[in-house]
């Protein structure tokens, strides 16, 4: 049996913009929504700003020719102008993809290609990969919009600006410079109103683009509905907590996260601005000037993926800066250990909470994926509880169900049995862009119609009732076999770091004489000096005996992960079988 949220909350039926602004010309709060944090003084927009600069760019794109329907990629780091650039290409009637700035021409082409984008966005140092790839698939270069930031006024400036910054002098080799679509625009843009989707469920707003539970990347599409119902279980859970009206008064979060990604994007372009929080943007994540950034502008919410956290734990710059603003760490995309979080949790000592009532600060792993627009589960601010390693409870107006791991297919009904985590609700994607087979694998529908969504993780509930606490512990592809003994990576990993030795580590599964069992690639603290034999011995101690790691230990300076800290298994597994493995290169005998 299905368990439903506790929280049922209406949906407004209208596009990601209209939810975000209230409406298109109607007065806003004159607060700062976005902030660079190297120049706050004399470069931010206001959500005046924003939302006027995302009309100029819209108005723009339609004089180029967009029609309703089309793509339009960006292919850039964070910036202030990222999220008018996203709601303008919405407003003009299309859909936004974004691509890791950090892809070579070859991985840019396949989603260009894939997308069949019309336009592209693409920040200036990145030119070069950008105009690659839009050679190879035909995208001409009138099409190519360049993000330079050189010859750009301030960002408050440039939005209430009749000219518009560089416009025809930002030119590089036939591609425009972005700015071009603004040119004479501003007195109409003023008054402008965008169209309305007929029917926000069936219109896409983005193609954020993932592997999905398996294969090459693919275009997950979300609907203005679904990006809308994810925003609203955000704010409602938000609102739960009993001082929310004067807690949103004062909290300031921070973008690091790349906003190209689901996560940074739903929470930074959407989220945040929605309930009026300012949001200082950095243009990637650098540590020591997050912590500076944080102590400065007395930063509360901390949004993070896990790499972060461990750096938090175990880096010697932590403890230099002041980080007592911090009221809230959510951290999402790859599982955490409990042990990281509490190395964590002891920065923070216990403060005095709504009606006096001493609270300390918990870093609370939430859960979500791209198929979903976001977040699927996290916690109640205003229920009291205490430390844990699971990622909460369903969302409003979600369910979520365990199905047996041995293919059976049957219901896992009972508190602590783990089964593959199957959720359901209106943030639900709508299909993979042109890929029926792989939604076909995905999505299940039911016997009462209902579209339910395989995510491929491993998961368990506390207690088999709507708010109950749900684990998730591993991925169904990524378990262990060990003679027939199921090995969680994440367990392991987790149980790593508890070593003083290990700054960070990552287990894979290797096949060697016929029998597949755990290797671990580990990075060493800066001062330790131990052995990769040393680690294993010390595992041997924790563990029992199948979960050993009988595929040994090998050092490394990182591991290799994607942008929202997930660690890339299949090319450790590839290293894994070629070091060790039984497919490795065997010396010849003469």
């Amino acid at each position: 049996m299905p368990i439903p949220s506790r929280w049922s909350v209406p949906i407004p039926r209208c596009s990601l913009q209209q939810w975000i602004f209230g409406s298109a010309c109607g007065p806003l709060p004159d607060h700062k929504a976005f902030i660079d944090p190297d120049n706050p003084e004399a470069n931010f927009l206001t959500m005046t700003d924003f939302r006027l600069l995302a009309k100029r760019v819209a108005l723009g794109l339609q004089q180029a020719g967009i029609k309703e329907g089309d793509r339009v990629l960006i292919f850039s780091n964070n910036n202030l102008f990222f999220p008018s650039i996203f709601l303008g290409v919405l407003m003009a009637g299309g859909i936004v993809t974004g691509a890791n700035p950090g892809f070579v021409p070859r991985e840019l082409a396949y989603q260009l290609k894939d997308s069949e984008a019309k336009f592209l966005f693409v920040a200036e140092h990145a030119t070069k990969t950008a105009f690659e790839a839009a050679a190879e698939v035909g995208l001409p270069r009138e099409n190519i919009f360049v993000l330079g930031t050189a010859t750009t006024p301030s960002a408050s400036t440039l939005a209430q600006s009749p000219t518009a910054g560089p416009g025809v002098r930002g030119r590089v080799d036939g591609a425009r410079h972005w700015t071009e679509l603004l040119a004479g625009n501003l007195a109409q843009a003023s008054t402008w109103s965008w169209q309305e989707p007929a029917n926000p469920e069936e219109t896409t707003c983005c193609l954020n683009y993932s592997s999905g539970t398996t294969g090459v990347p693919k275009g997950v599409e979300i609907s203005h509905h679904s990006y809308v119902a994810n925003g609203v279980g955000v704010s409602h859970m938000n609102r739960l907590r009993p001082d929310h009206a004067e807690k949103q008064k004062t909290d300031r979060g921070l973008c690091f996260l790349p906003l190209y990604h689901a996560y940074g994007q739903t929470y930074f372009i959407a989220n945040l601005p929605h309930l009026r929080i300012p949001v200082y943007v950095m243009p990637q994540f650098d540590f020591p000037k997050m912590l500076a950034h944080i102590q400065r502008f007395r930063i509360t919410i901390l949004s993070v993926v896990p790499p972060i956290v461990v750096l938090l734990a175990k880096h010697p710059l932590t403890p230099k800066y002041d980080l007592s603003s911090i009221e809230t760490i959510g951290s999402g995309a790859a599982p955490l250990t409990r042990e990281v979080c509490e190395e964590v949790e002891r920065l923070f000592p216990p403060r005095a909470g709504p009606g006096g009532r001493e609270e300390q600060l918990y870093v609370r792993q939430g859960w979500g994926m791209t198929e979903v627009t976001c977040t699927s589960m996290s916690w109640d601010p205003a229920a009291a509880a205490g430390p844990s390693a699971g990622v909460g409870e369903v969302y409003p107006n979600c369910a979520a169900r365990l199905v047996a791991l041995d293919g059976s297919g049957a219901e896992v009904t009972h508190a602590g049995e783990r089964g593959e985590l199957w959720v359901t609700g209106p943030t639900l994607m709508r299909r993979y862009w042109r890929k029926p087979e792989a939604t076909a694998e995905t999505i299940v529908v039911d016997a009462d119609g209902t579209r339910w969504l395989r995510t491929g993780d491993v998961a368990f509930v506390e207690e088999y009732r709507p708010g109950g606490i749900f684990h998730v512990v591993d991925r169904v592809k990524e378990l262990i076999k060990v003679k027939g003994n199921q090995v969680a990576p994440a367990e392991l990993e987790g149980i790593l770091l508890e070593n003083p030795d290990v700054a960070d580590a990552a287990v894979v599964g290797v096949t060697i004489r016929g029998e597949e069992v755990p290797r671990a690639y580990v990075v060493r603290s800066p001062k330790s000096g131990a052995a990769e034999g040393d680690v294993a011995r010390w595992m041997e101690g924790k563990v029992s005996r199948y979960k050993r790691l009988k595929g040994g230990v090998v050092f490394m300076d990182a591991i290799p992960k994607n942008p929202s800290g997930k660690i890339l298994r299949k090319l450790l597994r590839e290293r894994a079988q070629k070091e060790v493995g039984d497919s490795a290169a065997k010396p010849s005998r003469l």
